[in-house]
């Protein structure tokens, strides 16, 4: 059985109103906007500053694990020995000791055990914009990640409607229209857990960081859907948390195309009602796939 996990409301608004002006029909008038909030995430290991994650507000802890999860610090849950983070975060775990204390809010401190995996010998930046700035080259993520197994098969019938499914869940962006979201399936396509974030790589490691604390990890028979673009660093996260299928409602890139084939992902890109493109691992595919140049 998973081990339960609660979360209290975030004491934060994710999407604050402000004051604006509109110009609509040749003049100007007052209005209220909902805007999606983006703050900085200070992440520590044993008090030492590793990365500042420029994220939206939630769900703080899922993304540190997911973040650290991807950059291979840790390998296994019981390698966190605890984590402190502030009270007003409004967060708990059951699956691993929690101090919420009265520290800065944007902050969360990891403290690793004598067995956690890959110790960063510099910290590592993050942006809502481009994910972790580090390592870039196959040869270098496969030190770290193995190649993902044969199978299972999906059926691309239904991969279409998992564009639909995803943005139905938005409530955020239903706000704002400034948030990408992570949600992640199962092969019957029915949406198992979904995750909004400014950044679409932050998304993706508070779904994996909710998977690892759910017990979760190797997520061997899900997909995962994302809103706009697929870059590599969205590869390196699927591929560390063994998900087979990565599917983007926008283009994958050139790296991104490169090392899925490396790591045999199945990547599909401009998921639409009535299509979408494979550019690798089209044999999970049950039935003949159209492999489309672009």
């Amino acid at each position: 059985m998973h081990p339960k996990v609660t979360m209290t409301p975030m004491a934060r608004p994710q999407s604050p109103s402000v004051a604006i002006r509109r110009w609509s029909e040749g003049g100007w008038t007052p209005a209220d906007d909902q805007v999606a909030a983006e703050e900085p995430l200070q992440l520590l290991l044993g008090g030492d500053p590793l990365s500042i994650v420029m994220r939206t507000p939630g769900n703080d802890l899922e993304l540190a694990l997911g973040l650290l999860w991807a950059e291979r610090v840790i390998t296994d849950l019981s390698q966190v020995e605890r984590v402190r983070i502030s009270a007003e975060a409004g967060e708990n775990s059951e699956a691993l000791p929690v101090e919420a204390v009265l520290v800065e809010s944007n902050q969360v401190d990891v403290q690793l055990t004598a067995s956690a995996g890959r110790r960063p010998e510099r910290s590592f930046l993050s942006s809502s914009a481009c994910g972790v700035c580090g390592a870039t080259t196959v040869e270098s993520l496969a030190l770290d990640f193995a190649v993902l197994p044969p199978g299972p098969e999906l059926d691309p019938a239904g991969m279409p409607a998992l564009a639909d499914r995803l943005r139905e869940g938005q409530a955020l962006f239903e706000r704002t229209g400034g948030l990408h979201a992570a949600g992640l399936f199962d092969l019957a396509g029915n949406l198992q857990l979904l995750r909004e974030d400014v950044g679409r790589h932050n998304a993706v490691d508070k779904v994996v960081g909710r998977s690892l604390l759910d017990g979760r990890l190797p997520l061997h028979r899900s997909v995962l859907a994302v809103s706009g673009r697929a870059g590599y660093e969205l590869v390196q996260k699927a591929v560390a948390a063994g998900i087979p299928f990565l599917v983007a409602v926008g283009a994958p890139s050139s790296l991104a195309v490169q090392v899925a084939r490396a790591f045999n992902l199945t990547l599909a890109g401009f998921l639409k009602r009535d299509r979408f493109n494979v550019y690798s691992g089209g044999e999970r595919l049950s039935s003949p796939a159209r492999i489309s140049a672009t």
